[in-house]
């Protein structure tokens, strides 16, 4: 069809929108509640916020053009006194009903809202009067909402109904004291939430953020009685260079670690390294269903969100995941029993600290069971943007810094613990694992790469020995419904699934640095992963010559009865609200 847009004659396909051509020849329209989603394949679009207004020739009314679809011969404005008028009275309508406290706020210099008021010149705010006060829930260890913040845009309410399909968040009430919340207005600790996190990765002001745990770390590490040890997950390490201007998939881990002792942490282990050992109990798991035709098939159990998602939507199902603990928490358990003891600290005086790339890490840490004669595995869970607010609380240069390496003693890794920051990861870990326990041989080649890309659901068959293994894989919490539901219609149909909350995996976890929904970024860094992996001396995880002497001097038997006991949890059936 034929158009005009700004006096620019354009050719464009059905169901474009004025949005999509604005931004197509790079004419900049303002929106808030708009959302485009690359990752997920999906569109946010309720027209909610009215700052994307346009004149259309021979309408006596301005359309929104989020959601106004081009027709043949349309000729559009998006620059003229009324639309801009429009645009700032909206903007100023919005502001008159928020919050001013913006120096304070967890989101300030990352709001859109903020960012579109300089943009749009707002010095002041033309409508005082009367705003909404709702309570701020404090409830939950991973998000705090703060629903007077909320400008109704729905792009969490789209992210946790369609797209993870969780369904506890949905607009209440209506008019002046509508907002976004969980039914009822109930805590988000005692709703069916999953702590994902993907709302407040969506939200454009401070209305849902991650819990900020980077005053209780700074104090520990204060503590001269206090010894802190960090842990960095795999995905932290080609993301938090964003937050430094460095292009996203920037390989940064060696200057990582030396930010995190110049910060002060006594001790910096890798996550790399537990993934390591997740993988020999994890394997050995699957290695015992197959041997002695137990339940199967076995489910990856190393991501917190989709853990909390199975125990209330599918506890029919919960006799199937792994019984592993996920590798932040088994690092947390060799911490305070292994390293404790090799090193001769008392446990009650070693404060384990974890650098995660998700808000769900910081629940996780809470779960009653993920605990060892009386101490938390982990006792704080910072995320990828929270480091990167205490590296600049430091005022430390991290363009210039040296590299340097973890510690030793559960420092050394293989590329089997690095790719479990990416979708397809953790279970083609366990597969070079695996075959070599099931078969005696070695495996040659490492790469399975028909267990990689970034398909939402995607499934493969591998040969292990002499049996064919059928994987299932999904990332997105929708995506995991429906291939849970597979397994509730046909258990036989795969021997392994791996399921990740996130898009992409951890790498698209919900505290690293905001990827607005763009898919290259997750790109970015699930290539680089898989650049590490391929880097590494060792890519297998039972030949990480740590991983065997922390078995031949601590835990025993691989799969065994103190592997059972610090390894291995348990998981509850939870009321679905």
């Amino acid at each position: 069809m034929k158009c005009y847009i700004n006096g620019i004659e354009r050719e464009v396909k059905p169901k474009t929108t004025i949005l999509d051509l604005a931004r197509e020849i790079g004419i900049e329209i303002p929106t808030l509640c708009h959302m485009k989603l690359d990752n997920f394949c999906y569109e946010n679009k309720p027209s909610s916020c009215r700052l994307c207004m346009v004149e259309v020739e021979g309408r006596k009314t301005l359309c929104t053009a989020c959601s106004e679809e081009i027709t043949e011969g349309m000729v559009i404005k998006t620059n003229t006194p009324r639309a801009v008028e429009a645009r700032k009275t909206n903007l100023e309508l919005l502001l008159s009903n928020h919050p001013k406290d913006c120096l304070v706020c967890p989101k300030n210099l990352e709001c859109e809202l903020q960012e579109l008021a300089n943009r749009l010149g707002i010095r002041m705010v033309e409508y005082p009067g009367e705003r909404m006060t709702h309570r701020i829930d404090k409830s939950s260890a991973s998000l705090l909402r703060t629903p007077e913040k909320c400008v109704m845009c729905r792009r969490c309410e789209t992210m946790c109904n369609e797209v993870q399909t969780v369904g506890t968040l949905s607009a209440l009430n209506r008019g002046f004291d509508a907002i976004v919340a969980p039914a009822f207005q109930m805590k988000l600790n005692e709703s069916s939430c999953t702590f994902c996190g993907q709302c407040a990765a969506v939200c454009p002001t401070g209305a849902i953020v991650e819990v900020d745990e980077t005053h209780e770390v700074l104090k520990a590490i204060r503590d001269e009685n206090k010894h802190v040890v960090v842990q960095i997950a795999p995905a932290i390490r080609v993301a938090i260079g964003e937050l430094f201007n460095k292009a996203p998939g920037s390989i940064t881990t060696g200057k990582l670690v030396t930010a995190l002792r110049d910060i002060g942490f006594d001790t910096v282990f890798d996550t790399d390294f537990s993934a390591d050992l997740t993988i020999m109990e994890e394997a050995s798991e699957l290695v015992d269903r197959v041997v002695n035709n137990k339940t199967m098939p076995i489910l990856t159990s190393c991501c917190p969100a989709w853990v909390r998602f199975i125990e209330t939507n599918f506890p029919n199902l919960l006799d199937i995941p792994s019984s592993c603990k996920s590798p932040q928490i088994m690092m947390g358990a060799m911490v305070k029993t292994y390293y404790a003891k090799q090193t001769g600290i008392d446990p009650a005086n070693i404060v384990t600290v974890s650098v995660m790339p998700c808000t769900a890490k910081k629940a996780e840490a809470r779960r009653s069971e993920l605990s060892n004669d009386g101490f938390r595995d982990v006792d704080y869970v910072i995320s990828t943007r929270e480091l990167g607010q205490m590296i600049r609380y430091y005022g430390i240069d991290f363009d210039n810094l040296e590299e340097s390496e973890f510690d030793n003693l559960m420092g050394e890794s293989t590329g089997a613990g690095t790719i479990f920051g990416t979708t397809g990861g953790v279970i083609e870990a366990a597969v070079r694992t695996a075959y070599e326990l099931l078969t005696g041989k070695e495996l040659e080649n490492v790469d399975f790469k028909e267990l990689r890309g970034l398909k939402g659901i995607r499934s493969a068959t591998i040969k292990l020995g002499n049996r064919d293994f059928t994987i299932g894989i999904a990332h997105g919490l929708g995506n995991a419904r429906k291939l849970l539901e597979e397994v509730e219609e046909d258990q036989n149909k795969y021997d392994a699934i791996e399921i990740m909350a996130c898009p992409g995996g951890c790498i698209g976890g919900a505290g690293q640095p905001y990827h607005h929904g763009n898919s290259e970024i997750i790109k970015r860094r699930q290539e680089a992963l898989y650049e590490i992996d391929k880097n590494k001396p060792i890519r297998k995880s039972h030949e990480n010559p740590m991983i065997q002497k922390i078995y031949k001097d601590f835990l025993g038997e691989v799969y065994g009865a103190k592997a059972h006991e610090l390894l291995h949890t348990t998981y509850t059936p939870r009321e679905k609200i």
